[in-house]
């Protein structure tokens, strides 16, 4: 029984961040940083959207279907973990990586980056294209790690996050798709 909810939420946050700890990878060699930091921006809404946008104009006319939900997906997506963000206000771990978001996006918890990349790969799956769903599964667990792992999300923000991204990656397809 809980007779405290304040001192268990406090203990669970402390839990996350220790846990969190653990998956941080400092002192990193440099080109591991690197790496991890191409990663970690490569959930970036923006490059989906150019990205999207330059496969919408040249890309195979069989995949419009699949980037109108993307492009839908990546907005709604991004509403909702925003306003969580706001709601909560949970700040990012201590670190000196990641400026620009902290400074943009001082507020960790959902990772929007986690939702971005699970919502994505989940309509890709859901469109039928397993062999590039099945690389962009691979692609969303190294974006979750690097984001931890670079300290700018606590563990518990990339698991919410990666339930958001299901759930609005799900509904997408299943509403309009």
């Amino acid at each position: 029984m809980l007779t405290n909810p304040d001192m268990n939420i406090t203990s669970l946050l402390q839990l996350d961040a220790q846990f969190s700890e653990k998956i941080r990878l400092v002192p990193y060699p440099p080109f591991i940083k690197q790496v991890m930091s191409i990663l970690a921006h490569s959930a970036d809404s923006w490059y989906w959207g150019a990205g999207l946008a330059m496969a919408w104009m040249i890309g195979p006319q069989g995949w419009r279907s699949v980037i109108k939900l993307l492009f839908i997906g990546i907005i709604v997506t991004a509403l909702f973990v925003q306003g969580i963000k706001f709601l909560i206000k949970r700040p990012r771990p201590e670190g000196d990586w990641g400026q620009i978001y902290r400074r943009s996006d001082p507020h960790s918890f959902p990772s929007g980056h986690a939702a971005r990349a699970t919502m994505l790969t989940l309509i890709i799956l859901l469109s039928g294209h397993l062999w590039f769903g099945l690389l962009m599964i691979l692609w969303t667990l190294l974006v979750d790690t690097a984001r931890v792992g670079l300290g700018v999300h606590f563990l518990s923000d990339i698991i919410i996050g990666s339930a958001i991204g299901a759930l609005f990656g799900g509904l997408v397809f299943l509403i309009i798709g």
